[in-house]
């Protein structure tokens, strides 16, 4: 039995649409604090906080990582949301696999054209010492992960056939 055991940590790019959220949202709360300042008003005070609030869940929702883990032919994949929440989102068997390959390879070509369900747990983009791997399971669902080159190797001892690195 091959007990292999790796991880990796992949933070999440703040794409233009993050950052905008977070500018459209801090700029009425810091001006209803202005506000709150000169008039005293509780009524604006209350909007301040809810402003705040919700300023509070917008960094939350934006600033996420994602964490891979593979155990025993198994990978799974938890949602880091600002550093202190952890959830797990998959967890996917590697016996399922159709194929994991670098989402530009050529390997990918007779699957390009499926209607699959994809589902996005990867940087968005290429990242120093990590590729953009798109992985079809179960013929019917897309994951597209940020894997190191160790990352992949390691998988690839187990399902050799089924994972290419090129």
């Amino acid at each position: 039995m091959n007990d292999s055991y790796k991880e990796l940590l992949v933070t999440k790019e703040k794409g233009f649409k993050d950052k905008l959220l977070r500018v459209v949202c801090v700029i009425p709360t810091i001006f209803l604090g202005l506000l709150v300042l000169l008039t005293g008003n509780i009524i604006v005070f209350i909007l301040t906080v809810a402003f705040g609030v919700l300023d509070y869940f917008i960094f939350q929702w934006t600033d996420i990582e994602f964490e891979y883990l593979y155990l025993d032919k198994e990978i799974c994949i938890d949602k880091i949301m600002a550093k202190n929440r952890r959830k797990r989102v998959a967890t996917l068997n590697v016996e399922k696999m159709e194929i994991l390959a670098p989402e530009k390879s050529h390997e990918l070509d007779s699957y390009r054209n499926r209607s699959v369900k994809t589902v996005d747990y990867s940087a968005g983009q290429d990242l120093p010492g990590q590729k953009l791997y798109a992985m079809f399971y179960e013929g019917n669902q897309k994951y597209l992960m940020n894997l190191d080159e160790d990352f992949a190797k390691t998988v690839k001892g187990i399902a050799p056939r089924k994972v290419f690195m090129d």
